[in-house]
């Protein structure tokens, strides 16, 4: 048994004081200090927050190493400098790539779920495309962008036990369909992104089984009076989460509070979007088979099309809580159950309650991570 003493603990919206957390692999429960039982190893909080560990459910890449490397020793590598950002599980994401090199990339995912890794744990993995509108595509690759038919279907279905989120352009041709079928016969969410839909044609993806949205506002139709696009049904529809990159990039700060008062407490998810540059130094890199120049805290294409992020999730909670009166007793959902809602681990993840997964992260009032605790064990120090 393991206790946290004097820290101010997040839970279910409240900041607890002069109490104890205690936990194996499993959270036991919050008690009071001198009900922490004897022989228990103690780790003091110094006063820092205690929080439930992020989950990151769009990441590419980071430490030079990048998802769709293929490997597991990439997926491992991503698996501990993340931990170092608080994140305690992720999805890797995949890219618009040629089915093989999917195929393989999540091979590589698969084996390291089943083995474990010293770091933040894979839940599963995203899949961004292939079955995207290549008018959006955006740093994906145009020339592998694939039809979402039966073939594609059956693929899925192949790796229905490793894929946990597809994103998808729900006005494609056969996108319906799909839609309908993965929704129905698997426990794969599905998110809409890299997408030219209208207003309309959205809704029916809504509609067909989608449940959320690929990083809100970048790489779809945008919100117009006349014409509200994807951004517009996102926003309406109760039915779908959106995530956001809160690099400050991506997304004007000015919307941050827009948003969040459109979907939460729910429906609202902090993304990386974090290509393999994370944690690195400015300089040439590669996502998705494309060159990338990251100088001045993003990354582009040649043509400075935006190419995923070098954004810690640390960081964008950070950015939410700097610049929206969203005090950071409720921004930890946004992190932590929220993005486990959409891919339907809450059961098991995403707060302290007594039962889950002893996913736990300590941080100080500027959410620097000083502590990140996996299922029991430490994977991060830095006190």
């Amino acid at each position: 048994m393991r206790a946290i003493v004097n820290g101010k603990i997040l839970f279910a919206e409240q900041v607890i004081e002069n109490k104890a957390l205690l936990f194996e692999e499993q959270i036991k429960g919050i008690v009071d200090v001198n009900e922490v039982p004897e022989g228990c190893e103690v780790i003091d909080a110094k006063g820092n927050y205690v929080a439930p560990g992020f989950i990151d459910i769009h990441i590419h890449g980071y430490d030079t190493k990048d998802t769709m490397d293929g490997t597991t020793e990439a997926i491992r590598t991503i698996a501990q400098g993340i931990a170092k950002n608080g994140v305690t599980s992720f999805l890797p994401t995949t890219m618009t790539m040629s089915k093989e090199e999917i195929a393989t990339a999540l091979e590589a995912a698969r084996t390291v779920k089943a083995e474990g890794s010293e770091g933040a744990q894979v839940l599963g993995v995203h899949m961004e495309g292939p079955y995207i509108n290549e008018a959006f595509k955006g740093a994906q690759n145009g020339k592998y962008i694939q039809a979402p038919n039966n073939e594609a279907i059956e693929f899925v279905k192949n790796y229905q036990d490793i894929v946990k989120l597809i994103t998808i352009a729900p006005e494609v041709e056969g996108a319906k369909a799909f839609i309908e079928e993965i929704s129905h016969s698997t426990d794969i969410a599905l998110s809409m992104g890299h997408t030219k839909a209208t207003y309309e044609q959205a809704m029916e993806g809504i509609e067909a089984g989608i449940t959320h949205t690929t990083h809100l506002f970048n790489a779809m139709t945008p919100l117009h009076h006349r014409n509200p696009g994807v951004v517009g049904a996102a926003l309406a529809s109760e039915k779908v989460s959106c995530e956001m990159i809160c690099d400050t990039i991506h997304i004007n700060k000015g919307l941050f509070p827009l948003v969040i008062k459109a979907k939460a407490p729910d429906k609202f998810v902090l993304v990386t979007d974090c290509m393999c540059a994370g944690g690195c130094k400015d300089g040439q890199y590669a996502l998705g088979g494309q060159a990338v120049l990251v100088k001045d805290g993003s990354a582009r294409l040649e043509d400075g099309t935006l190419a995923g992020s070098i954004l810690r999730l640390n960081e964008a909670l950070r950015n939410i809580v700097q610049n929206t009166e969203c005090p950071i007793e409720k921004a930890i959902e946004f992190a932590t159950i929220n993005p486990a809602k959409t891919i339907r681990v809450d059961g098991f993840k995403g707060t302290l309650d007594t039962g889950k997964d002893a996913d736990i992260i300590l941080f100080d009032e500027s959410i620097n991570v000083k502590y990140t605790i996996n299922k029991g064990i430490t994977i991060y120090e830095n006190n």
